[in-house]
């Protein structure tokens, strides 16, 4: 496990066995560890199912990773959502007005959670390997795609720290001591943290292509490879990026003319934008990779969270957009994403008159299983089964827009046809394979600049609430490094983020990780402008 993790979010946890309980059991009836329990297929499954449920559940039964709280820390902070009047979280409030802290309880949670979740992918990498191959007669299950796809959550996990963090402590296997000594691992550069993901993606890509029934939603090789392809975007290593796209972006899709492509994993997008965020579609053929949810409450919740509202005793949701001009300036209103991503009136059930509300309200992850006012009456939406996409085909398409661009120093015929195709599918013209019939919003005639910012604003409107935009924002250093970052958040309506600073575009690191050092371990430092 992440050694240094360490002594907060898993350490702690054990140190507490130690010094929480006045008397032990010297003589137990039974003893189940490590050692002894990994043993059979079956239990590898069961070690590879508990990673992937780091995604979806809490430690402590609090939102989980892709249920609310990555949304909280990238969403929060960005120009495209502000936290409403109902909440009145003080740590959630200073997400929202660039005014957090180390200490903010929220920085520690998903700190938490991301090391959570490496535990346990460290766990199941070194125990399953231990296990004798005569015992995997499940070919889809075998010892090697369990591992692998452990290695693809550890790889997300470590993304979405190496991002928000910066340098973090990089631990592959689990904890073996309680030597405090030995937890005091130092955080290690960025480059290393990127090499760790490549690597670990990199076997990933042997996963099988597809699974069905009970297995749908498995890591698979074609996940593996567009995650790959969004890390090196994100590194900004254009020549491998387009290489792993290429290898994504499914055959004889129409319009391309100068790639070759060798994807066959059959994805494509819904016609209906609002299909890739319903119960009824989910792991369909726009899903890479979504953390599955399947909307129980109680004991260790599996319910997204991300649209929870009470009616009863608030007129508002948790969170809202920034401001109307987030709806009305950014989506044409023949836009299909905008009536599928917001809404901004409620159904009385009991005067049976529509009711406007004063603000608009995030739609995308309300569960509309049994029906839209059935779901925005009642409480459904604060317990919805609608799957949280981390990766979705028409992404693969916007990343290979932006590659080929960035490539050739501005926008080819296929950078084009890229971004056109998601603007067709937009605009309710799209049917399959590419093919939209109304190409009356194409983009035509653009510089490098303008290009890249057409490309930026398309991922804007497609995955507002997605856990995006932020990393959008300070990935992006054509500006200046952190310059498109604060030029988005000073331009919002109020100036609500006025305390945003170039210290914003990484978190610090959780004050409780930087105590717990005592100031003995001088390589373990807070990030700049946070001490």
């Amino acid at each position: 496990m992440n050694k240094r993790i360490i002594a907060s979010a898993i350490g702690l946890s054990v140190l507490s066995l130690f010094f929480s309980c006045n008397k032990l059991d010297e003589k137990p009836a039974g003893l189940l560890t490590s050692n002894n329990f990994y043993k059979t297929q079956g239990e590898a499954i069961a070690a590879v199912t508990a990673v992937y449920s780091t995604l979806t559940t809490d430690q402590v039964n609090d939102f989980p990773l892709y249920g609310r709280q990555l949304n909280l820390l990238v969403d929060n902070p960005s120009d495209n959502q502000v936290y409403s009047p109902s909440n009145t979280n003080p740590d959630v409030r200073a997400l929202g007005t660039a005014t957090y802290a180390p200490q903010n309880s929220r920085i520690q949670k998903i700190y938490t959670q991301l090391y959570w979740g490496i535990n346990k992918a460290n766990i199941a990498i070194d125990k399953i390997a231990t296990i004798p191959n005569n015992v995997f007669d499940d070919p889809t299950h075998s010892k090697a795609n369990l591992i692998n796809e452990a290695k693809f959550i550890r790889a997300l996990d470590y993304f979405n720290l190496v991002r928000l963090y910066g340098p973090v402590p990089l631990v592959l296997h689990d904890i073996t001591s309680l030597d405090l000594s030995t937890l005091k691992v130092d955080r290690a550069p960025k480059d290393s943290v990127y090499k760790q993901i490549i690597a670990d993606l990199t076997d990933a890509t042997a996963l099988p292509a597809t699974y069905g029934g009970a297995d749908l939603g498995r890591a698979t090789s074609g996940a593996a490879h567009a995650l790959l392809a969004k890390v090196y975007v994100t590194h900004q290593d254009w020549v491998n990026a387009k290489t792993e796209l290429e290898k994504v972006i499914t055959a004889g899709t129409a319009g391309f003319t100068g790639a070759s492509f060798t994807g066959n994993y059959g994805y494509d997008l819904f016609s209906n934008f609002s299909d890739a965020f319903q119960a009824a579609t989910k792991n369909g053929k726009e899903h890479v990779f979504s953390a599955q949810f399947n909307g129980t409450v109680g004991g260790f919740t599996s319910s997204n969270t991300i649209s929870s509202f009470t009616w009863a005793t608030s007129a508002y949701t948790a969170d809202i957009p920034a401001d109307a001009s987030v709806v009305e300036k950014l989506y044409s209103i023949n836009d299909q994403r905008r009536t599928a991503t917001f809404y901004d009136s409620l159904f009385n059930q009991s005067t049976k008159k529509w009711v406007k509300w004063p603000q608009y309200n995030f739609l995308k992850f309300v569960d509309q299983s049994t029906g839209f006012t059935t779901a925005l009456a009642s409480n459904q939406a604060a317990n919805s089964k609608i799957n949280f996409p981390v990766i979705r085909y028409v992404e693969v398409l916007l990343l290979y827009a932006e590659v080929l661009n960035e490539l050739n120093g501005g926008p080819t015929a296929d950078a084009y046809n890229a971004l056109n195709i998601v603007r067709g599918r937009a605009f309710n013209s799209y049917t399959s394979g590419g093919n939209y019939t109304n190409h009356t919003n194409d983009l035509a005639g653009l510089n490098q600049t303008d290009f890249r910012d057409s490309v930026f604003t398309e991922r804007r409107r497609e995955f507002i609430q997605e856990s995006q935009r932020w990393f959008d924002l300070v990935r992006r250093t054509d500006k200046g490094p952190g310059q498109y970052y604060l030029q988005s958040v000073k331009a919002m309506p109020g100036n609500p983020k006025a305390a945003a600073t170039l210290k914003d575009t990484l978190f610090p690191i959780p004050q409780v990780e930087i105590d717990l050092y005592g100031g003995t371990n001088p390589n373990f430092t807070q990030n700049a402008g946070w001490q």
